[in-house]
């Protein structure tokens, strides 16, 4: 077996099934979860309908680069939400399985294990995928801690200059996850700047970019810096989106990458080894999803009313805001995050992240710990039952 294996922790969720092991919570109280972030609003139909009417293309096998109708569909979404010239469909747009799925790839296609001294940079907290990609394509996961004191900001000079002579990808989360910290222009132009001196691939996960609350401020997004900074070419640059977000089809699976052409040739090639090509239906329904932004708005919508409507319940217990983007409230708790969680799923059924479980130690502390990740993915009357009863159990602290 592959001894990389064993260096994987246990994921979030099963951490927390094995925290809520022999807990009964209140029969009178139905449970309310906010921990995973699986969106819940309804699928539009028009998906649903498009996925149906190509159940015919199942009689055939889909190729890894997808079709030309999915691609030209995504780089002209691209050249809309980003006010950026479309990128080229054959050679800067690639569909893959959800991001999960690519995020996790890149990496085994990237780093180069025979060097035996390879880095992955991740932010910290994060997710998780990002840790086990590293490990197993047999680097080392180097983690750069996002901060209340800076605003959960990414200091990448915090990262000593010795570590960045041997990181080989950096991950990016942005909005990030559980923080919904956007990355700010200065930010990206320091990053690139770091890449252009040691050589390595960014890796931009931006599955969350299209909830945000401002419908005429949408998140910068890694493609749209490079632009703005004279990057016409995205040289090292592969970003990472998906439909489950922002159309509710997590179970669709489907997302693509963009960005660098060189990168994205050989990562095509990896892939075709892989065998992830995007069955035929799911990539006609996705090009009809990618081309249509009303459905969007109107899930942004649903957001933004949780959002108004639970923030201030839970702010006046918690230290908490609500962040640039995304549907998570990152939560700070007045004792330790696992028995905070641990006391209100047994005391009020409602289940929440612990932070602790999304970080690692890193220069000397878990940036996680005395956090909590609350997911407003439920609907609007469950979040706001699950915000009060949130304020009923931090009375009792």
């Amino acid at each position: 077996m592959n001894p990389n294996l064993d260096k994987l922790h246990p994921y979030p969720f099963e951490k927390l099934r094995l925290l809520f092991q022999g807990i009964t919570p209140p029969q009178g109280l139905r449970e309310i979860r906010l921990s995973i972030g699986e969106p819940q609003h309804a699928t539009p139909a028009f998906i649903q309908d498009a996925l149906g009417a190509s159940l015919k293309g199942l009689a055939n096998y889909p190729t890894t680069s997808g079709s030309d109708a999915l691609r030209e569909a995504i780089a002209a979404w691209l050249a809309r939400r980003y006010g950026i010239p479309a990128p080229d469909a054959v050679n800067q747009v690639l569909p893959v399985n959800g991001s999960r799925e690519a995020l996790f790839a890149i990496a085994q296609c990237v780093v180069d294990a025979a060097r035996g001294d390879a880095l992955v940079l991740s932010p910290n907290p994060f997710y998780q995928i990002y840790e086990g990609a590293a490990l197993l394509a047999g680097a080392q996961p180097v983690f750069l801690n996002h901060l209340p004191e800076n605003g959960f900001a990414s200091d990448f000079d915090a990262i000593p200059e010795a570590s960045w002579r041997r990181i080989r990808l950096a991950y990016v989360c942005s909005p990030g996850n559980p923080t919904g910290k956007v990355l700010t222009l200065e930010e990206w132009k320091r990053l690139f700047e770091l890449a252009d001196r040691h050589g390595f691939v960014i890796a931009s996960d931006e599955c969350y970019s299209e909830i945000y609350f401002d419908e005429d401020a949408p998140p910068l997004g890694v493609l749209a810096a490079a632009r703005a900074l004279g990057r016409d070419d995205y040289r090292g640059i592969v970003m990472f989106s998906s439909l489950s977000k922002r159309s509710n089809v997590p179970g669709l699976r489907s997302g693509f990458v963009a960005g660098d052409a060189g990168i994205l040739k050989r990562f095509w090639l990896y892939r075709t080894y892989q065998g992830c090509a995007m069955s035929p239906p799911v990539q006609h329904a996705s090009a009809v999803a990618w081309s249509d932004e009303a459905h969007v708005r109107e899930n942004r919508r649903l957001y933004r009313a949780k959002f108004d409507a639970v923030t201030p319940l839970i702010g006046a217990h918690l230290k908490t805001a609500r962040p640039d983007a995304g549907f998570y409230l990152w939560a700070r708790t007045p004792i330790h995050d696992t028995e905070f969680a641990l006391g209100l799923q047994r005391e009020y059924n409602v289940t929440v992240l612990p932070g602790s479980y999304l970080a690692r130690e890193a220069g000397g502390i878990n940036p996680g710990e005395r956090f909590v990740r609350i997911a407003l993915v439920a609907s609007l009357d469950e979040c706001i039952e699950a915000a009060r009863r949130i304020e009923a159990f931090c009375g009792k602290l």
